[in-house]
C-alpha cells in the first residue's frame, strides 16, 4: 500500500485523532464552515455515536473519517498516520484495506446472492476464490445469516439486507466500521436487532465502530456519545 505500509491493525495508537479540524465550503459571502476547529480522539475498541441536527457538522465529520473528503485546516490522524498527506488514490487504498461502511440504503446488488455480495470487496483485494468463500461464510455466520448464502438481496427482508451489508463491511476485517444511519430504513423491531448486532460485534471482536444517528434510542447502544452543533462539539461523554 505504498506509504501506508506502516499502518498496523495491532498498534496501540488511537484509531482516530481529529486535531483542530475545520472544513470550509465556498468562498466569500457563500463560505460555510461545516466544521470549526474540532478535536476528538477515538481509541481501538470504542463504540461511539455521533449526533447532531441537520447542518451540525456530523455528516462532514463522517465523510472526513471515511476518507471521502479532506479537512481544510487541522489534521486527521488515522492510526497515527496523517491522512492529509495522502493522494486521492492512497485514500482510496486506505478505505479499501482499513475501513468498513454501512449505509442507510444497504447498497447491495439486488440480483446477487448474499455470498457474492460479500465476495465483491475481497475480489478488489485480489483474494483467491477459495479464501473469499471462507471469509464470506464466516462473516455471514457472525451476523446470523449463514442459512441465507444463496438468497439474493431482493429475496431478503430489510433487516436481513442490512445484516448482509454489515457482513460485507466486516468481511475484510477493517480497523474501523463507519455506520451512517444504519437503521434509517427499518422499523423499530428491526432497528433494535441491528443495533444489538453492532453492540455484540463491538463486544466480541473489539471492532471500533463510529455510528452517525439522529435517534437517541439508537445512540444509547454506543458506549460514548459525541454531539455536534454548528460545526463544533458541544458534548462528549460516556453513555
Amino acid at each position: 500500500m505504498g506509504t501506508l505500509n506502516s499502518l498496523e491493525k495491532g498498534e496501540s495508537v488511537p484509531v482516530i485523532n481529529f486535531n483542530s479540524v475545520s472544513k470550509v465550503y465556498g468562498m466569500g459571502e457563500n463560505k460555510i464552515k461545516a466544521l470549526n476547529n474540532t478535536s476528538f480522539t477515538i481509541n481501538k475498541g470504542e463504540f461511539v455515536a455521533i449526533m447532531g441536527s441537520s447542518g451540525s457538522g456530523k455528516s462532514t465529520a463522517m465523510n472526513i473519517l471515511g476518507c471521502l473528503d479532506t479537512c481544510t485546516t487541522g489534521d486527521y490522524l488515522f492510526k497515527g498516520f496523517n491522512v492529509k498527506s495522502l493522494t486521492r488514490d492512497q485514500r482510496a487504498l486506505l478505505r479499501r484495506h482499513y475501513l468498513g461502511f454501512v449505509f442507510q440504503g444497504f447498497n447491495l446488488l439486488a440480483r446477487t446472492t448474499s455470498l457474492e455480495n460479500l465476495e465483491l470487496p475481497l475480489i478488489y483485494r485480489r483474494i483467491d476464490k477459495e479464501k473469499r468463500r471462507t471469509l464470506a461464510l464466516s462473516a455471514l455466520k457472525k451476523v446470523g445469516l449463514e442459512d441465507r448464502i444463496n438468497h439474493t438481496a431482493s429475496e431478503l427482508s430489510g433487516g436481513q439486507q442490512q445484516r448482509v451489508a454489515i457482513a460485507r463491511a466486516i468481511v475484510t476485517n477493517p480497523s474501523l466500521l463507519l455506520a451512517d444511519e444504519p437503521t434509517g430504513n427499518l422499523d423499530s423491531s428491526k432497528s433494535i436487532e441491528i443495533m444489538e448486532l453492532l453492540k455484540e460485534l463491538n463486544k466480541t471482536t473489539g471492532l471500533t465502530i463510529v455510528l452517525v444517528t439522529h435517534e437517541d434510542d439508537m445512540a444509547a447502544y454506543a458506549k460514548r456519545k459525541i454531539i455536534f452543533k454548528d460545526g463544533q462539539i458541544i458534548s462528549d461523554k460516556l453513555n
